[in-house]
């Protein structure tokens, strides 16, 4: 048509509802009356009361899951390498302190154990830098990160020997009725807190290529019978599980037993690979992935039998 043109303009809206957050801001403002005044008429969102009853729970688990996986896909984590382990054993410059403080022979007896574990300390802090120098995939997301449960001790070392090799590390932290604050070295945009042990268990493997089991307790117990639980049961594919401390290990479970007792098959235990330093556990993981070009499953899903880690 004669004078019409057919050009469009190009800078069409991208969307035409506001943004909650715009909304959330109009809602601050509102005049005060008895209704506005009432928990009632609070946006859903930004009602503490509401979203902390019981009712919501379900909403809280969708949020505790959403939340982490959306910022660290945002920092463009492609992988992590997990850290678990004790949060009581102390780096070696401070082994010595805690026997001094020991003011009966059992708990001399108890720091001079913690003080031969102290040299882990250093292998989680070397082992972390080891993984901290893994360059990006092809897709420019990162591999290896370090991710540990952000608390003192392994977690710490982990968190400090990334910190020190100029890269970010993971903490996932949790609310205990005890002060539990993140350590220093833990990346601030990379910690998070959890309310749900579930859901921060989750997060732990989702992302996990590799994992490194130090000396622990119940917490590092449950984790880490966890991460066996999934794999063994072709939940979760293979992955390198390095055990460090095989005389710890060996002497608060006995592994062979469960096989002789039949409540566990022998290749299961294939799956956990004794180390004692950094350098060991890293050439492990180097080597698995040289020789595993794609996810292999313990059991089940069609998947050719596993290699030993």
């Amino acid at each position: 048509m004669e004078g019409h043109s057919t050009g469009m303009k190009k800078d069409i809206p991208k969307r035409v509802f506001p943004k909650a957050a715009e909304d959330a801001a109009v809602a601050k403002g509102v005049v005060e009356t008895p209704q506005t005044a009432d928990p009632a008429y609070r946006l859903a969102y930004q009602d503490p009361d509401f979203l902390l009853r019981d009712d919501l729970r379900p909403v809280r688990f969708q949020l505790e899951l959403l939340k982490p996986e959306l910022l660290l896909d945002e920092a463009g984590i492609g992988s992590t390498f997990v850290f678990y382990g004790s949060a009581r054993i102390p780096e070696p410059a401070k082994a010595d302190a805690i026997i001094a403080a020991a003011h009966t022979d059992t708990q001399r007896r108890i720091a001079e154990r913690l003080k031969a574990k102290a040299k882990y300390y250093d292998e989680a802090r070397r082992l972390a830098m080891l993984a901290s120098a893994t360059p990006p995939g092809e897709d420019g997301r990162r591999q290896f990160v370090v991710c540990s449960g952000g608390g003192p001790s392994i977690m710490e070392a982990a968190n400090r020997g990334a910190m020190e090799a100029g890269a970010e590390s993971i903490g996932l932290n949790i609310v205990l009725p005890f002060e539990q604050a993140p350590n220093a070295y833990v990346t601030p945009r990379l910690s998070f807190q959890f309310h749900y042990f579930a859901l921060r268990k989750m997060h732990f493997l989702l992302r996990a290529r590799a994992v490194a089991v130090f000396p622990g307790g119940f917490g590092t117990f449950d984790e880490f019978f966890e991460l066996l639980t999934l794999v063994q049961t072709g939940k979760m594919a293979v992955l390198p599980i390095l055990l460090f401390g095989k005389e710890f290990w060996d002497r608060v479970v006995d592994f062979e037993a469960l096989v002789e007792e039949g409540v566990c098959s022998p290749t299961d235990l294939d799956l956990i690979r004794f180390v004692e330093t950094a350098d060991e556990a890293w050439e492990a993981v180097n080597d698995y992935y040289a020789a595993t070009k794609e996810r292999v499953w313990l059991k089940g899903r069609g998947a050719h039998a596993h290699p030993a880690v």
